[in-house]
């Protein structure tokens, strides 16, 4: 018989106590030289903190890492890479004004530029990476920048990468082209740690899966003998039950109507918004797919009007002009937004939950007879939504910071729908949030459609564009194509639609088809 490889990396006992909170509980961990190992969990189950201790971003309290049969310590991240260890965040760390070259050079110990751009064609074409050197960040689509951040990692030799939610930002074509190069680099046995939230495409990729549960290490396992169903339910510790589209119910009326909405982006390098036309009626789910950075964030901010009025078209909310109404006057006619970014956005980091869940449900408050806030009633609202929502929190005084990515994402879509609104208009609604979570958030937007409410779900998640939506439309390069009923199109139709600029010639021949 073979004799079985010895483990590139090696954790055991690893402890990491943050106040209130364990994060990592006695884990033991090995990876296998050309394993594509996939660490799974719910938010707040202790993935992050742990592959940030492997990178050197934060030090363990208790246990040891071995590193190619040697007890090390890992002081940094520089350190990490010089033992080979290279990690891909989920969020990712270039800089939009340099080039793609000048960004890999940022990263790497000083080298003539020639020698370095040869280097980084190189690489790139190996491993199906396709990268133009002198392109500027800011031109490019989320999949040309992951690209940049493999190789930049590759070009430091890695013998392991980690990936973070590496195809949340990903087309169904991009994502394959991925797999492809995760494949080519386990056979030169290299070792993938991979995070996802999907999990068949975890069934898919990886060759064995590590199951975390609260801070503890639960379950290992080979993801192509398990169901999605069944890691789900190892990740939660109990029965998941699978989410039904609704039946398509009677429509109301109008709620939404957008009519030739162009605006000028107020982002760094944003995308400005072009002739955009849509409507959404009362007991209908419009979904709007896109990859990130086409114009998502623009739409978003100009619906809720925090951008203040467009430079041209008109918003109506409910029947109501709302074109140069600002986003509390929105909010009182029935409206409320879920918008992408978690903090500073949707939530106020040193504020407590009780304060955070008054910032948009105002108007929906009780008040003391004498004008005054009632702070028992705000608190019994706040409590609601973490009941309902299941929100892992030490309690409604806990900061938004202490909360996990996951768990604040759940608090602040329970915050809007408990509102019970005319109108959901909500970017990304289960980013970085588990299945179990994922699929109460699903459940929750139906039954307020079905309730009557019109929704428009802004997302990059094709699964959960196709699993909610009536009618699905693609936003690229800032304009929008006529929206097609689900069942009409396919995932791949929709990823071709992703890379094109919609004119008003092309609109009308997808509405014909």
């Amino acid at each position: 018989m073979p004799i079985p490889d010895s483990p590139l990396l090696s954790l055991t006992g690893i402890r990491k106590v943050f106040p209130g909170c364990i994060a990592n509980d006695a884990i033991d961990l090995d990876v296998q030289p050309g394993e594509i190992h996939a660490l799974l969990g719910e938010n707040g189950a202790g993935k992050s903190t742990l592959v940030k201790i492997i990178y050197g971003v934060l030090r363990p309290d208790q246990g040891d890492i071995h590193w190619n049969g040697d007890l090390v310590q890992i002081a940094n991240p520089a350190q990490a890479r010089e033992f080979g260890i290279g990690m891909v965040f989920q969020h990712f760390s270039l800089f939009e004004a340099l080039t793609t070259l000048e960004n890999v050079a940022l990263a790497l110990p000083r080298e003539d530029h020639d020698k370095l751009r040869a280097r980084l064609v190189e690489t790139a074409d190996a491993y199906g990476l396709a990268l133009q050197p002198d392109r500027h960040v800011h031109e490019l689509s989320m999949g040309e920048r992951q690209r940049i951040e493999i190789v930049r990692c590759l070009l430091q030799d890695p013998q392991l990468l980690i990936l973070d939610e590496p195809t949340s930002v990903l087309t169904p074509q991009e994502t394959e082209t991925l797999f492809e190069t995760l494949r080519k680099l386990a056979a030169e046995r290299r070792a993938i740690l991979y995070i996802s939230h999907k999990l068949e495409e975890v069934r898919s990729l990886c060759d064995k899966a590590t199951i975390l549960r609260n801070g503890r290490r639960v379950d290992d396992c080979i993801p192509s003998a398990e169901t999605a169903r069944s890691l789900a339910e190892k990740m939660i510790g109990k029965r998941v039950e699978s989410v039904r589209k609704r039946a398509t119910t009677q429509q109301g009326n109008i709620g939404l109507q957008v009519s030739s909405l162009t605006t000028h982006s107020h982002q760094p390098h944003g995308m400005d918004l072009s002739d955009i036309d849509f409507a959404v009626r009362g007991g209908e789910i419009l979904g709007i797919a896109g990859i990130a950075g086409n114009g998502q964030i623009e739409l978003m901010d100009a619906l809720s009007g925090e951008t203040g009025a467009p430079l041209g078209g008109t918003i109506e909310i409910l029947g109501t002009d709302a074109t140069h109404l600002n986003p509390n006057e929105r909010r009182d006619l029935g409206a409320v937004f879920v918008p992408e970014e978690r903090i500073g956005q949707a939530a106020v980091a040193d504020m407590t939950l009780v304060e955070n869940s008054f910032l948009t449900a105002s108007a929906r408050m009780k008040f003391s007879p004498n004008g005054l806030i009632d702070w028992n009633a705000v608190g019994s609202f706040a409590d609601n939504i973490v009941r309902d929502f299941d929100v892992r929190t030490t309690g409604v005084s806990a900061l938004a910071s202490s909360l996990s990515g996951g768990n604040l994402q759940k608090f602040i879509v329970g915050r809007e729908m408990l509102q019970e609104p005319q109108l959901l208009i909500v970017s990304q609604p289960t980013w970085g949030v588990d299945a179990g979570a994922a699929a109460a958030i699903h459940e929750e937007i139906q039954r307020l459609v079905s309730a009557g409410a019109a929704v428009l779900v802004i997302s990059q998640d094709l699964d959960e564009i196709f699993l909610l939506s009536d009618r699905i439309a693609v936003i690229s390069q800032g304009t929008l194509s006529s929206a097609t009923p689900a069942n009409d199109v396919t995932p791949e139709d929709i990823g071709l639609l992703m890379g094109v600029r919609h004119t008003q010639q092309e609109k009308t021949k997808y509405a014909a088809a």
